[in-house]
């Protein structure tokens, strides 16, 4: 986080961060894909057709596939998808953690590797998700 605390709110980071930590999926076992991003969901005539790509595939916490609510979402769209999965306040917290750590990753490697667009766009997911950790989302 140091590459980056020029750029992010350090503080609300760690606590973002260490609220994630506090929490643990209790629940039942759930199979999880491990890797929902653009490029691994097929849209057709506007809508989602597919889902591909199950290498990360595993049973483990749905909060890792929930990055999908800041990474490609936003506004009323992420507030509809994010209403429709039964999911406790916790494993959103947790959530929201998982598309932190993506998006400072991915920060850096868009930074060093001098792709601007994408480490622009994740920018924008760590800034979000920053500031909906603070309104207490």
């Amino acid at each position: 986080m140091r590459l980056l605390e020029e750029e992010i709110d350090t503080a609300a980071a760690i606590d973002l961060w260490e609220s994630a930590l506090a929490t643990t999926w209790d629940g039942p076992p759930v199979w999880v894909h491990g890797d929902v991003a653009s490029g691994n969901l097929l849209v057709r005539e506007g809508r989602l057709s597919a889902v591909i790509d199950f290498g990360s595939s595993g049973v483990g916490d749905p909060a890792c596939d929930t990055t999908v609510a800041w990474t490609l979402l936003s506004g009323e769209g992420r507030e509809c998808f994010k209403a429709a999965l039964p999911l406790d306040r916790e494993t959103w917290r947790r959530g929201r953690a998982w598309a932190f750590w993506k998006g400072l990753i991915s920060i850096i490697v868009g930074t060093r590797d001098g792709n601007v667009e994408m480490a622009n766009e994740w920018r924008r997911v760590v800034q979000t998700v920053l500031a909906e950790h603070r309104d207490g989302a």
